[in-house]
């Protein structure tokens, strides 16, 4: 009897693990329907099988825009862009960099990244969480054709250190992984975060804060 109890706690364990990620498809495909008609759900409601078309599984994805001020853009290609993607857990995006270009430190709240630099040379990387009281950071170049990973939730970076452009794949493990860039979220909410907290969270003049919020 003792097995048995041991047997189904160990399944309601890893049961619990499993439903951390997107849920497995129960058929072939389930093509996201933007026209919800007021009604909400975990994900997209799913288009008529009979009107499904080639086009519902195609995406075409062109360099990015890299003149800006970070010099770097990213084109998603997750189920808001390519609907076919409904239910199978999985997106990429385009990553284009300028010389010296930056994608800030951010997080994937839904999703495993791993990522392939197509092009050039980047500087990566990704700090734990504070265990022991610590945030390490793991930092690496990455060539063409290297591959390397974010684990989920974790805060990362990508900067072009060379004087040419750069290209990469950020492959992720939802349909719709989700961003936080850190310094948005902290400097550029709505309604923005009470100077109060963040003037004692940083330790400056509220006069600092308040000319971080008007260039973020």
């Amino acid at each position: 009897m003792k097995a048995i109890y041991f047997f189904v706690s160990l399944l309601a364990l890893a049961s619990s693990f499993a439903s951390v990620y997107d849920p497995n498809p129960l058929q072939d495909f389930c093509v996201a329907l933007n026209d919800t008609q007021n009604v909400f759900v975990n994900g997209n409601i799913c288009k008529d099988p009979k009107v499904v078309v080639a086009e519902d599984f195609f995406k075409h994805v062109d360099p990015g825009n890299v003149v800006n001020k970070l010099g770097s853009n990213v084109t998603p290609v997750s189920v808001n862009e390519l609907p076919g993607l409904n239910t199978l857990g999985i997106s990429l995006a385009r990553l284009d960099f300028a010389p010296k270009g930056l994608i800030p430190p951010h997080t994937h709240p839904r999703a495993i990244e791993i990522f392939t630099v197509v092009e050039g040379t980047l500087f990566v990387g990704f700090v734990t969480s504070n265990q022991n009281n610590t945030n390490h950071l793991f930092t690496i170049v990455r060539n063409k054709g290297d591959v390397f990973m974010f684990p989920i939730g974790l805060i990362h970076f990508q900067l072009n250190m060379g004087y040419g452009n750069v290209v990469a794949i950020s492959s992720l493990s939802s349909q719709n992984p989700g961003v936080i860039t850190v310094v948005n979220a902290v400097f550029g909410s709505t309604p923005p975060i009470s100077p109060e907290v963040l003037t004692k969270v940083f330790q400056v003049h509220k006069k600092v804060i308040n000319y971080l919020e008007k260039h973020i």
